[in-house]
């Protein structure tokens, strides 16, 4: 009788919506300090980590100084991460409103150029957003698995339906992987509960292999 092979583990890929990330954090736990290391690594179980990829909109240092500056200091704990790259989209002006350009494209070309290239076999989306359901549609017609993980109430129906599977984040969920640093109160981060917010304002040392990209 032939022993039976063990088949290897799956390979994953990553790709967090950063400002989506931030707003159903916001609204569902009151609190953004998530620790990206081990939210990643509960998010991947026992696959293999290929990498994680965040996205976001770089702040203007013209406009909102303190912005940038705290910005940059959660950036910097990003770059500090293992297996994590920081791809950062530019925002423009409409009116008084600072409006995301190109971010939405970004995380779908990755997603399926990934996928044509066979990096990965299972990618993991990191949003409730439903313009991201046609592009997930097709990186699951190249023979990909995708799993959208999302608050349920930031979840729309177009997504969830096309996903593979879901991973429902709740408060519990992130109960274990909050940053070690003290939460500041609410009232003491004004900047990042105005214009397009960047995930949280952790700062971790000691990690590697961080890499950022910018597009403009």
């Amino acid at each position: 009788m032939r022993n039976q092979q063990r088949q290897p583990p799956s390979r994953l890929a990553i790709f967090i919506d950063g400002s989506n990330l931030y707003h159903s954090l916001e609204e569902n736990c009151g609190r953004f300090d998530v620790d990206f290391r081990a939210f990643a690594q509960k998010l991947s179980r026992d696959q293999t980590l290929l990498r994680v990829y965040y996205y976001n909109v770089l702040r203007d240092q013209n406009r909102n100084p303190q912005a940038y500056q705290d910005q940059q200091k959660f950036l910097t704990a990003l770059d500090n991460t293992p297996y994590l790259e920081v791809r950062l989209g530019r925002s423009k002006m409409r009116g008084d409103t600072a409006v995301e350009k190109g971010v939405d494209i970004m995380i779908a070309t990755d997603m399926l150029r990934l996928a044509w290239e066979d990096r990965y076999d299972i990618a993991i989306l990191v949003s409730g957003d439903g313009d991201f359901a046609y592009a997930v549609q097709t990186v699951k017609d190249t023979g990909k698995q995708v799993i959208v993980a999302a608050f349920t109430s930031n979840l729309s129906p177009e997504l969830s339906a096309v996903a593979d599977d879901r991973e429902v984040l709740t408060p519990d969920y992130f109960a274990d992987i909050w940053s070690r640093r003290r939460q500041a109160p609410r009232n003491e981060a004004p900047q990042q509960a105005e214009e397009q917010k960047q995930g949280n304002g952790s700062e971790k040392r000691g990690w590697r292999f961080g890499r950022r990209r910018n597009e403009d």
